[in-house]
């Protein structure tokens, strides 16, 4: 009896975590130590039905106010009560619900929060209003995230595209020193000969000569909008691991009305994010006649369109030059997001068109991203996910 009043007492105790304490909540749960404290890191941010201390178990307070030393306080508080995926998104609904984009110019305030992709989205954005003072603080800020997803990306990424590189170079009628044997052989097992039980080559496949020259070019081309935060930050680290493969020659491009190359700084992301805007309007069509003017390999070109497609500039135009691209054999890939939260808001007219023309835009993930440009790089149709829309 004892297990099942401890079970039913724990569930009332989440409920009332989750109500908030007002008296319609009929949980009847007074919170007293850690429990009260937690209401309170919670109340602060979610909260807002009537004043309370939040150590009386009562109803939750609300409000963190224009304080820094009150803000930094609860930073604090959250990341001593809940886990770090739980504090990230807190911070985020924080500085959307409350308005406290101000306070991240403050360095003492950087310091105390809990570094994401969304954290480094939002500090882009208050870049050109950022005090010299707390430059430096954003960016070690950016690059520990930064690092952190050069980290978990940057090795899987250069072992599925150098695969792919490799593959994509075979040829028909190697030298002798280049035979794949293992692939000759099981594309000439139908030439086996029992008598004298061996194969028959009558195929040779190899890996082409040129083994650290430029085997392909890529065109990122990135819409800095607002709404594509995150994926300009993982476009970025993507470039910076592409412009490290000898046998790629990486150009990044972002956007918004105008046109800017960031190429030259692709030895490092951070000067990458930092060099862009974001915000602003969106002109594709201007964006990839760069594009298209910088490509001098079409066959051997892969251009990623990072966009929600919602274009300011000519939309035929924008539509003509994909399908120019295409005809003259370059791979074209439309990226809707390039981040881990799926698909967001986009100009499905445009989608549809772009599909119309054979290249299907789709949202894609950081970690399904490495596939996407080895199919596009051997030209083979792209996994896109299940759920694009």
């Amino acid at each position: 009896m004892s297990g099942t009043q401890d079970r039913t007492q724990e569930r009332l105790r989440r409920w009332r975590l989750v109500l908030g304490g007002d008296g319609a909540d009929g949980t009847g749960c007074e919170l007293r130590g850690q429990d009260a404290a937690m209401d309170g890191a919670l109340s602060a941010l979610y909260g807002g039905r009537r004043p309370g201390g939040a150590g009386d178990g009562g109803a939750r307070t609300a409000g963190l106010g224009a304080s820094a030393p009150n803000v930094a306080r609860w930073l604090g508080d959250i990341r001593t009560y809940f886990p770090t995926s739980v504090v990230q998104v807190m911070q985020r609904d924080a500085i959307e619900r409350l308005g406290l984009s101000a306070l991240l110019l403050e360095p003492e305030m950087l310091e105390a929060v809990e570094a994401d992709v969304h954290l480094v989205g939002t500090l882009l954005s208050l870049n050109k209003v950022m005090p010299e003072t707390t430059k430096e603080t954003a960016r070690a800020v950016v690059r520990k995230v930064v690092e952190q997803l050069e980290k978990r990306l940057s090795s899987r990424t250069r072992a599925t595209l150098t695969g792919a590189l490799d593959r994509s170079a075979r040829v028909s009628r190697p030298r002798h020193r280049d035979i794949d044997w293992d692939r000759t052989i099981r594309a000439n097992l139908k030439n086996y000969l029992p008598e004298y039980r061996t194969v028959v080559p009558e195929r040779l496949i190899g890996y082409g000569r040129a083994a650290q020259s430029v085997k392909k070019d890529v065109v990122l081309c990135i819409d800095q909008s607002g709404s594509m935060a995150a994926s300009v930050v993982y476009a970025s680290v993507f470039g910076a691991v592409l412009a490290s493969m000898r046998a790629i020659a990486t150009r990044l491009v972002v956007f918004d009305t105008a046109v800017v190359d960031l190429t030259d700084e692709l030895d490092d992301p951070v000067d990458v994010l930092f060099g862009t805007q974001l915000g602003g309007g969106t002109d594709i069509n201007r964006a990839l006649a760069y594009c298209q003017s910088q490509i001098t390999r079409p066959a051997d070109t892969v251009v990623v369109l990072i966009s929600d497609l919602y274009e300011g500039g000519i939309r035929d135009e924008m539509l003509k030059r994909v399908a120019a691209m295409k005809a003259s054999g370059v791979q074209f890939v439309a990226l809707l997001a390039l981040s881990d939260e799926g698909a967001p808001a986009y100009d499905r007219e445009h989608a549809a068109a772009l599909a119309a023309l054979g290249a299907p835009a789709f949202a894609c993930t950081p970690d399904l991203f490495p596939e996407v440009m080895a199919a596009a790089i051997e030209k083979r149709p792209l996994p896109i996910p299940d759920m694009a829309g």
